[in-house]
């Protein structure tokens, strides 16, 4: 065999082996950032895991703590000298004041969302690019036109 056939160094290649190495360059390059990409994403969707996991743990735990403050802030007025009934009346109109606000907060939030205006920019342009695009005309063959109708 020669030098060329070899690869052996120093020695020039052909066009078809410098596509076919360039190629597999390019294939395993591709294939090992998918598997960079599979680890990273892993490793984040177990932090996101254990992450949510802890956020619901502290929800729940809030959640039980407001009867318990309830409570506490009832009695904690009745023993300023207000009766039962108002301690607690006065709780529960606090809480509605806290909801009404943090409602109130979230409508103003809800009206300042707008659509995705710069995204719909770029769709309309490149579809615009895209429609100006002639393919290259191909063919049709019985074959092709009776694979088409038997998938429909």
């Amino acid at each position: 065999m020669s030098a060329v056939d070899q690869g052996a160094p120093g020695a020039e290649r052909t066009l078809g082996q410098l596509v076919a190495a360039a190629t597999a360059e390019m294939s395993a390059l591709v294939h090992d950032e998918i598997a960079l990409a599979k680890v990273e994403i892993k490793q984040d969707v177990k932090r996101a895991g254990v992450g949510s996991g802890a956020a619901i743990a502290a929800g729940v735990l809030l959640l039980f703590s407001l009867p318990v403050l309830s409570f506490a802030a009832a009695y904690g007025i009745h023993n300023l000298g207000l009766g039962l009934a108002w301690s607690f009346l006065i709780v529960g109109v606090v809480f509605w004041l806290l909801a009404g606000l943090v409602g109130l907060l979230a409508v103003v939030k809800f009206k300042k969302i707008k659509p995705p205006v710069k995204t719909m920019d770029s769709v309309k342009q490149t579809a615009a690019v895209v429609g100006t695009v002639k393919p290259h005309p191909r063919p049709v063959s019985d074959q092709a036109v009776g694979v088409a109708r038997s998938s429909s």
